[in-house]
């Protein structure tokens, strides 16, 4: 069993920044950020594998250049930097970690941008 836990979520102005946190109960190499927004799928926003010493990151077109993706490995923590925040942007963002084959989800946080 994984436990992931979120943190960071808020209401932010347009063009604000925001930082989201999952704290992970174990190590996992592959975790990541998706979001959902009312009345459409759950989309992915970014992902980060570790592979030895070096960190893999993939981002969604929407986000890229605005968000960025990063690891605590000592504190299995994962990390969603967030800039140019876009109104669009607003939506319940989940963290996921890949592990032994299956997808653990943590609770969800709300982020809204709104002026």
């Amino acid at each position: 069993q994984v436990q992931l836990v979120e943190s960071g979520g808020g209401l932010v102005q347009p063009g604000g920044s925001l930082r989201l946190s999952c704290a992970a109960s174990r190590s996992i190499s592959s975790m990541g950020w998706y979001r959902q927004a009312p009345g459409k799928q759950r989309e992915l926003v970014a992902t980060i594998s570790t592979g030895g010493t070096i960190n893999y990151a993939h981002y969604a077109d929407s986000v890229l250049g605005r968000f960025t993706i990063s690891r605590d490995n000592a504190k299995n923590t994962v990390f969603l930097q967030m800039n140019s925040l876009k109104p669009e942007d607003t939506a319940v963002y989940y963290c996921n970690g890949r592990y032994s084959g299956y997808d653990y989800w943590g609770q969800g946080t709300q982020v809204t941008v709104s002026s």
